[in-house]
């Protein structure tokens, strides 16, 4: 498998979305998300830096394996990630 890093440009449906790569510069790729990240329920969105497996076999199909982190991203939410804030008993 080859490992590369890009951008989620958008989602097509059905689970699919269009990654835009960063190692072959400009190459586009179709990809769905790894079993783990649906297990999880990890949200991708447009914009978010993924990971992608891609077989040597057809370089226009992937795997999306890892969503990095905004650590330093604007609009987190104090108190955790529930909207009404930590739950208290």
């Amino acid at each position: 498998m080859i490992e590369t890093s890009g951008v989620i440009e958008k989602e097509q449906g059905n689970g699919f979305y269009l990654v835009n790569l960063e190692q072959p510069a400009g190459h586009k790729c179709l990809c769905r998300a790894a079993g783990k990240l649906t297990k999880f329920r990890i949200k991708l969105l447009a914009g978010d830096k993924v990971l992608v497996e891609i077989s040597p076999y057809d370089l226009t199909r992937g795997r999306i394996t890892y969503r990095e982190r905004n650590a330093g991203a604007p609009g987190g939410r104090p108190g955790g990630n529930r909207p009404g804030g930590p739950r208290r008993r």
